[in-house]
Parts: C-alpha cells; structure tokens; sequence
C-alpha cells in the first residue's frame, strides 16, 4: 500500500459513523451484511449510511455486490491487512539522527 492510499483508508475511518460501520462489517465476516441490516443495527438513516459506505467503498475498504434485490457490503479483508502492514513496516526500526521525513 502506498502513503496516498493509507492517508484515504485513514480519512475513511476518521468518521465514528464510518469506524462503526467498518468495524461491524469486519465482525460479520465474508458473508457481509445486507444495507437494510446494517442501518438496523447501526440506527442510522439509509441516505447517512449510504454516504458513508459510499466513502468506505471510494477507500478501498469495503466491497459490495448485489444479490437479487439486495446489495451486500462486506470488509475487504486484503485492503485492511495492506493498511496494517502500511501502519507498522517499519515498527520499532528506529529513526537515524536527523533523519528527515518526506512530507508529501
């Protein structure tokens, strides 16, 4: 995963509604859940939860599919580990004295 796609997963979770959202889907696992059962379960208007799985979809993070008549959101589970490794590469590396940081 590069920087400029870490910073758009970042910005997508910078939302409780959106980490919310994120979070459940991530529980419920590859079988996802229906857009009629998310909004129950988060207590959320359909046109605020589409919003949101709007920019979730746009990041990367999550996939959708429709089955019949319903569309189904699930995690995507390759995406999330791309942004975890992003997150800790370089864990416990160290920093070399005035080591600069490219500010992109």
């Amino acid at each position: 995963m590069y920087e400029k796609q870490a910073a758009d997963c970042l910005a997508a979770l910078g939302n409780v509604t959106r980490l919310r959202l994120y979070r459940l889907l991530v529980r419920t696992g590859s079988a996802g859940l229906n857009v009629g059962e998310q909004q129950e379960r988060l207590g959320v208007p359909a046109s605020t939860l589409a919003h949101h799985l709007t920019s979730l979809v746009r990041a990367g993070l999550v996939e959708q599919e429709r089955r019949g008549r319903e569309i189904v959101s699930r995690a995507d589970y390759a995406a999330m580990d791309g942004l975890v490794e992003f997150l800790t590469a370089e864990c416990c590396s160290g920093v070399a004295p005035a080591e600069k940081i490219d500010a992109a």
